[in-house]
């Protein structure tokens, strides 16, 4: 495949540069993914479950093409593409934000330290009026 992206650059940049890989990135990979999630409809686009295997392949794709022309990934115009996927198809979705425990449990784990507290003050004051200093 490298063959591929070199000859395309070759014959329409003259080398490989960075203006060929926005280009390969755009018409291979960008328009397959964009085609993938056309076939899904867009309240699935955010189960991670049906869009993983076309993110995957996406990222792979940019990795390929990067490696195949020689340019760093990641690189500024990658990250960028990525930012414009997740504004274009999962801006709608929302993430989980963890949320506080329960009151039962948070009671718990307050309650807790504070009931030990006596007791070790007690069990203090027990070691130290028998005279046993020792353990």
């Amino acid at each position: 495949m490298c063959e591929t992206y070199c000859r395309v650059c070759y014959d329409l940049h003259k080398e490989r540069t960075m203006e060929c890989f926005a280009n390969l990135l755009e018409h291979v990979c960008l328009s397959g993914f964009r085609h993938a999630m056309a076939s899904l409809n867009n309240t699935n686009w955010c189960i991670w479950g049906n869009v993983s295997g076309y993110y995957s392949s996406f990222s792979y794709c940019t990795e390929e093409i990067s490696e195949c022309l020689l340019i760093p990934w990641p690189n500024p115009l990658v990250e960028q593409t990525f930012v414009n996927i997740h504004s274009d198809f999962f801006k709608n979705c929302s993430s989980e934000e963890p949320s506080d425990p329960p009151p039962v449990i948070v009671f718990a784990l307050v309650i807790t330290p504070i009931c030990l507290i006596p007791v070790m003050v007690s069990l203090v004051v027990l070691k130290t009026k028998n005279g046993d200093g020792s353990s």
